[in-house]
């Protein structure tokens, strides 16, 4: 099956997905002036029809997970600790040292950092919800503003009454 590209304007970058029928392969944020306006109006291919809605859906507040099938393409190690950055629920965070405790070995920390920054699949595999044992949000591939809007997305800061 040939891979379909489609893209898709968030409040924080162009979303580029790349899947076909198999899945979602990757998704990976762009500058907002790194493409031509002519790529944002392409129709969207079939088999990612359904995750532009759920971007769609997320970035409005609708949604709060994604169903999707998914695709990643890595090592044996690297699936597993982005098998498990799907268990960290929306609005939640973890650190890189409770993940690799839930993962088995908590000395493997620099391993899974690492790995969560190879993740192909932004937001879809939340590594942006995996934040410093300080709770510093420390490393984030698509730039640490973009990490700390997505985490204030999720777990909005509620005005309290004053009376």
């Amino acid at each position: 099956m040939n891979l379909q590209t489609a893209y898709y304007k968030t409040p924080i970058g162009i979303a580029k997905v790349i899947g076909d029928e198999n899945g979602i392969q990757s998704v990976t944020v762009l500058d907002e002036n790194a493409i031509s306006d002519e790529l944002l109006t392409l129709e969207t291919p079939d088999c990612l029809k359904d995750c532009i809605t759920q971007f769609e859906e997320y970035f409005n507040g609708e949604r709060a997970s994604f169903n999707l099938t998914v695709n990643p393409k890595g090592t044996k190690f690297q699936l597993k600790v982005w098998k498990s950055l799907l268990e960290i629920p929306y609005g939640k965070t973890r650190s890189y040292l409770e993940q690799s405790a839930a993962l088995g070995d908590v000395k493997a920390i620099r391993a899974v950092a690492s790995a969560n920054g190879k993740n192909p699949i932004w937001i879809i595999i939340p590594c942006h919800r995996v934040i410093g044992s300080d709770g510093s949000l420390t490393g984030y591939a698509g730039g640490i503003w973009r990490k700390k809007w997505l985490l204030a997305h999720e777990n909005p800061v509620k005005q309290q009454s004053l009376f």
